[in-house]
Protein backbone atom coordinates (compact mmCIF):
# COMPACT_ATOMS: atom_id res chain seq x y z
CA UNK A 1 0.00 0.00 0.00
CA UNK A 2 2.84 2.45 0.11
CA UNK A 3 2.68 2.98 -3.54
CA UNK A 4 -0.82 4.96 -2.37
CA UNK A 5 0.22 6.90 -0.15
CA UNK A 6 2.75 9.98 0.28
CA UNK A 7 4.99 11.16 2.47
CA UNK A 8 4.62 15.06 3.95
CA UNK A 9 7.43 15.96 6.21
CA UNK A 10 7.59 18.54 8.42
CA UNK A 11 9.10 21.38 6.23
CA UNK A 12 6.20 21.54 3.83
CA UNK A 13 4.94 23.55 6.46
CA UNK A 14 7.46 26.25 6.18
CA UNK A 15 7.87 27.18 9.75
CA UNK A 16 10.64 26.27 12.42
CA UNK A 17 8.89 24.46 14.54
CA UNK A 18 9.29 21.34 13.01
CA UNK A 19 10.20 19.75 15.98
CA UNK A 20 6.35 19.82 16.84
CA UNK A 21 5.15 18.90 13.38
CA UNK A 22 4.59 15.15 12.38
CA UNK A 23 5.68 13.59 9.40
CA UNK A 24 1.42 12.86 7.18
CA UNK A 25 1.39 9.86 5.47
CA UNK A 26 -1.83 11.19 3.41
CA UNK A 27 -3.52 9.28 0.24
CA UNK A 28 -2.10 10.23 -3.21
CA UNK A 29 -5.63 10.58 -4.52
CA UNK A 30 -5.67 13.74 -1.81
CA UNK A 31 -1.98 14.89 -2.64
CA UNK A 32 -2.83 18.13 -4.86
CA UNK A 33 -5.74 19.10 -2.71
CA UNK A 34 -3.42 18.89 0.61
CA UNK A 35 -0.40 20.42 -1.24
CA UNK A 36 -2.53 23.31 -2.33
CA UNK A 37 -3.66 23.68 1.51
CA UNK A 38 0.04 23.31 3.08
CA UNK A 39 0.98 25.74 0.68
CA UNK A 40 -1.12 27.96 1.91
CA UNK A 41 0.85 28.28 5.32
CA UNK A 42 4.11 29.24 3.79
CA UNK A 43 2.97 33.07 3.83
CA UNK A 44 5.26 35.62 5.80
CA UNK A 45 5.43 39.57 6.68
CA UNK A 46 1.41 39.46 8.27
CA UNK A 47 0.87 42.56 9.45
CA UNK A 48 -0.95 43.22 12.83
CA UNK A 49 -4.11 44.75 11.04
CA UNK A 50 -4.03 41.77 8.97
CA UNK A 51 -3.85 39.55 12.41
CA UNK A 52 -6.95 41.66 13.55
CA UNK A 53 -8.47 40.47 16.67
CA UNK A 54 -6.78 37.10 18.25
CA UNK A 55 -9.45 34.02 19.24
CA UNK A 56 -8.83 31.05 21.43
CA UNK A 57 -9.67 27.87 18.88
CA UNK A 58 -11.12 24.60 19.97
CA UNK A 59 -10.06 22.52 16.86
CA UNK A 60 -12.33 19.20 17.31
CA UNK A 61 -11.10 16.52 15.29
CA UNK A 62 -10.22 12.66 15.80
CA UNK A 63 -7.52 13.05 12.38
CA UNK A 64 -3.99 14.57 14.14
CA UNK A 65 -2.82 15.82 10.59
CA UNK A 66 -5.96 18.04 10.38
CA UNK A 67 -5.49 19.25 13.84
CA UNK A 68 -2.06 20.39 12.62
CA UNK A 69 -2.80 21.74 9.84
CA UNK A 70 -5.24 24.39 11.27
CA UNK A 71 -3.34 24.57 14.13
CA UNK A 72 -0.22 25.77 12.38
CA UNK A 73 -2.23 28.09 10.58
CA UNK A 74 -4.10 29.52 13.34
CA UNK A 75 -1.12 29.66 15.55
CA UNK A 76 0.49 31.85 12.54
CA UNK A 77 -2.18 34.26 12.30
CA UNK A 78 -1.45 35.10 15.90
CA UNK A 79 -4.37 32.71 17.28
CA UNK A 80 -4.27 30.26 20.80
CA UNK A 81 -5.55 26.58 19.76
CA UNK A 82 -6.45 23.59 21.69
CA UNK A 83 -6.91 20.38 20.45
CA UNK A 84 -9.09 17.50 21.15
CA UNK A 85 -9.14 13.78 19.47
CA UNK A 86 -13.07 13.40 20.08
CA UNK A 87 -16.35 14.55 20.83
CA UNK A 88 -16.37 13.71 24.27
CA UNK A 89 -13.19 15.75 25.13
CA UNK A 90 -14.34 18.75 23.38
CA UNK A 91 -17.94 18.26 25.98
CA UNK A 92 -15.82 17.84 28.41
CA UNK A 93 -13.43 20.47 28.05
CA UNK A 94 -15.72 23.16 27.75
CA UNK A 95 -18.35 22.19 30.75
CA UNK A 96 -14.84 22.31 32.68
CA UNK A 97 -14.80 25.94 31.81
CA UNK A 98 -17.61 27.31 29.47
CA UNK A 99 -16.18 30.56 29.14
CA UNK A 100 -12.94 29.52 27.72
CA UNK A 101 -12.88 29.31 24.31
CA UNK A 102 -13.97 31.99 21.50
CA UNK A 103 -15.00 29.24 19.14
CA UNK A 104 -15.10 25.55 18.18
CA UNK A 105 -13.92 24.03 14.80
CA UNK A 106 -16.01 21.12 15.21
CA UNK A 107 -15.60 17.43 12.54
CA UNK A 108 -18.89 15.51 12.01
CA UNK A 109 -17.67 12.00 11.98
CA UNK A 110 -15.71 10.81 15.38
CA UNK A 111 -15.66 8.19 17.36
CA UNK A 112 -16.54 7.96 21.07
CA UNK A 113 -19.20 10.89 20.39
CA UNK A 114 -19.97 12.72 17.13
CA UNK A 115 -19.59 16.33 16.65
CA UNK A 116 -23.28 16.94 15.94
CA UNK A 117 -23.90 14.92 19.80
CA UNK A 118 -21.14 17.38 20.89
CA UNK A 119 -22.83 20.35 19.63
CA UNK A 120 -25.90 19.32 21.43
CA UNK A 121 -24.30 18.59 24.75
CA UNK A 122 -22.18 21.98 24.70
CA UNK A 123 -25.14 23.99 23.39
CA UNK A 124 -26.65 23.36 27.54
CA UNK A 125 -23.43 24.88 28.92
CA UNK A 126 -22.18 27.60 26.37
CA UNK A 127 -23.55 29.60 23.48
CA UNK A 128 -20.02 29.75 22.08
CA UNK A 129 -19.68 29.76 18.20
CA UNK A 130 -19.49 26.66 15.97
CA UNK A 131 -17.97 25.88 12.44
CA UNK A 132 -18.78 22.31 11.54
CA UNK A 133 -16.56 20.42 9.02
CA UNK A 134 -17.40 17.19 7.67
CA UNK A 135 -16.14 15.12 4.82
CA UNK A 136 -20.21 14.97 3.79
CA UNK A 137 -21.71 17.58 1.94
CA UNK A 138 -25.26 16.60 1.67
CA UNK A 139 -28.23 19.04 2.77
CA UNK A 140 -29.56 17.12 5.17
CA UNK A 141 -26.04 17.38 6.99
CA UNK A 142 -26.11 21.07 7.09
CA UNK A 143 -29.89 21.31 7.56
CA UNK A 144 -29.03 19.25 10.53
CA UNK A 145 -26.16 21.15 11.78
CA UNK A 146 -27.99 24.59 11.74
CA UNK A 147 -31.00 23.21 13.45
CA UNK A 148 -28.48 22.89 16.35
CA UNK A 149 -27.13 26.18 16.24
CA UNK A 150 -23.81 25.68 14.51
CA UNK A 151 -23.17 29.08 12.71
CA UNK A 152 -21.06 27.46 9.98
CA UNK A 153 -20.64 24.08 7.84
CA UNK A 154 -17.26 23.60 5.95
CA UNK A 155 -16.59 20.27 3.59
CA UNK A 156 -13.33 18.96 3.65
CA UNK A 157 -10.89 19.29 2.20
CA UNK A 158 -11.11 23.19 2.63
CA UNK A 159 -9.11 25.74 2.14
CA UNK A 160 -7.51 26.84 5.94
CA UNK A 161 -6.82 30.47 4.65
CA UNK A 162 -10.54 30.50 4.11
CA UNK A 163 -11.41 28.59 7.09
CA UNK A 164 -9.52 31.45 9.10
CA UNK A 165 -11.45 33.66 7.21
CA UNK A 166 -14.68 32.01 8.29
CA UNK A 167 -13.53 31.98 11.62
CA UNK A 168 -13.13 36.02 11.57
CA UNK A 169 -16.71 36.78 10.04
CA UNK A 170 -18.14 34.60 12.67
CA UNK A 171 -16.64 36.23 15.79
CA UNK A 172 -17.11 40.09 13.74
CA UNK A 173 -20.56 38.76 13.50
CA UNK A 174 -20.74 37.71 17.57
CA UNK A 175 -19.05 40.86 18.58
CA UNK A 176 -21.05 42.83 21.42
CA UNK A 177 -21.91 46.11 20.07
CA UNK A 178 -20.85 49.50 21.79
CA UNK A 179 -22.94 50.16 24.85
CA UNK A 180 -23.21 53.79 24.30
CA UNK A 181 -25.01 52.96 20.50
CA UNK A 182 -28.52 53.29 20.10
CA UNK A 183 -30.97 51.00 20.92
CA UNK A 184 -32.68 49.78 17.89
CA UNK A 185 -36.05 47.87 17.34
CA UNK A 186 -38.03 47.14 14.49
CA UNK A 187 -41.80 45.50 14.40
CA UNK A 188 -43.49 44.20 11.76
CA UNK A 189 -47.48 42.89 12.53
CA UNK A 190 -46.29 40.45 15.64
CA UNK A 191 -42.53 40.18 14.56
CA UNK A 192 -40.44 41.90 16.40
CA UNK A 193 -36.80 42.67 16.53
CA UNK A 194 -34.17 44.11 18.75
CA UNK A 195 -31.27 44.43 17.19
CA UNK A 196 -28.74 45.34 20.03
CA UNK A 197 -30.04 42.62 22.52
CA UNK A 198 -30.25 40.58 19.07
CA UNK A 199 -33.98 38.98 20.55
CA UNK A 200 -36.34 38.23 17.82
CA UNK A 201 -40.53 37.90 18.76
CA UNK A 202 -42.88 35.95 17.24
CA UNK A 203 -46.43 37.37 18.73
CA UNK A 204 -44.78 38.10 22.31
CA UNK A 205 -43.06 34.20 22.40
CA UNK A 206 -38.71 34.56 21.21
CA UNK A 207 -38.02 32.89 18.40
CA UNK A 208 -34.97 30.22 18.26
CA UNK A 209 -32.58 31.34 15.68
CA UNK A 210 -29.26 30.32 15.28
CA UNK A 211 -26.79 33.13 15.07
CA UNK A 212 -26.39 33.16 11.12
CA UNK A 213 -30.55 32.93 10.58
CA UNK A 214 -30.52 35.98 12.93
CA UNK A 215 -27.75 37.53 10.78
CA UNK A 216 -29.88 36.53 7.28
CA UNK A 217 -32.88 38.29 9.07
CA UNK A 218 -31.28 41.82 10.49
CA UNK A 219 -29.71 42.36 6.75
CA UNK A 220 -32.81 41.65 4.77
CA UNK A 221 -34.84 43.93 7.70
CA UNK A 222 -32.63 46.37 7.07
CA UNK A 223 -33.05 46.81 3.14
CA UNK A 224 -36.46 45.88 3.31
CA UNK A 225 -38.68 46.00 0.02
CA UNK A 226 -35.30 46.22 -1.72
CA UNK A 227 -34.90 43.23 -4.17
CA UNK A 228 -32.01 41.07 -3.09
CA UNK A 229 -29.83 39.01 -5.13
CA UNK A 230 -27.91 35.79 -3.65
CA UNK A 231 -24.58 37.32 -4.08
CA UNK A 232 -25.88 39.85 -2.12
CA UNK A 233 -27.09 37.91 0.72
CA UNK A 234 -24.49 35.63 0.58
CA UNK A 235 -21.76 38.53 0.19
CA UNK A 236 -22.87 40.91 3.19
CA UNK A 237 -24.58 37.62 5.70
CA UNK A 238 -21.20 35.60 5.13
CA UNK A 239 -18.82 38.30 5.35
CA UNK A 240 -16.15 36.76 2.70
CA UNK A 241 -15.99 35.25 -0.78
CA UNK A 242 -18.59 32.16 -0.63
CA UNK A 243 -17.00 29.53 -2.25
CA UNK A 244 -19.49 26.74 -1.12
CA UNK A 245 -22.94 25.17 -2.26
CA UNK A 246 -25.16 28.38 -2.88
CA UNK A 247 -28.04 25.77 -1.85
CA UNK A 248 -26.51 26.91 1.79
CA UNK A 249 -28.34 30.14 1.00
CA UNK A 250 -31.91 28.61 0.15
CA UNK A 251 -31.56 26.24 3.72
CA UNK A 252 -31.14 29.31 6.03
CA UNK A 253 -34.23 30.67 4.14
CA UNK A 254 -36.09 27.83 4.78
CA UNK A 255 -35.13 27.39 8.11
CA UNK A 256 -35.93 31.05 8.88
CA UNK A 257 -39.05 30.95 7.44
CA UNK A 258 -40.00 28.17 9.68
CA UNK A 259 -39.22 30.30 13.25
CA UNK A 260 -41.04 32.83 11.62
CA UNK A 261 -44.57 30.67 11.79
CA UNK A 262 -46.92 32.98 10.21
CA UNK A 263 -44.55 36.03 9.57
CA UNK A 264 -43.30 34.13 7.12
CA UNK A 265 -45.01 35.90 5.09
CA UNK A 266 -42.60 38.68 4.70
CA UNK A 267 -40.20 36.85 2.75
CA UNK A 268 -40.95 37.26 -0.81
CA UNK A 269 -38.68 34.58 -3.12
CA UNK A 270 -37.90 36.54 -6.59
CA UNK A 271 -37.59 33.81 -8.81
CA UNK A 272 -33.91 33.70 -11.17
CA UNK A 273 -33.25 36.45 -8.58
CA UNK A 274 -32.86 36.22 -4.68
CA UNK A 275 -35.29 37.18 -2.08
CA UNK A 276 -37.04 40.64 -0.37
CA UNK A 277 -38.43 41.52 2.92
CA UNK A 278 -41.78 43.17 2.51
CA UNK A 279 -42.31 44.87 5.39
Amino acid sequence: MRENIFRCAPKAFGTDEKKDMPELFLPVTQRSQWEGMIKEIRIHGITEKERGRMYHILVVDDEEKIRTLIRKYAEFEGHQVTEAENGMEAVSLCRRDPEKFDVIIMDVMMPELDGFSAVAEIRKVSAVPVLMLSARGEEYDKIHGFELGVDDYVVKPFSPKELMMRVTAIMNRARPKSANSHHRQAKFEGLCLDFDGRIVTVDGVRAELSPKEYDLLVYMVENKNIALTREMLITNVWGYDFYGDDRTLDTHIKLLRKSLGPYSKFIVTLRGVGYRFEG
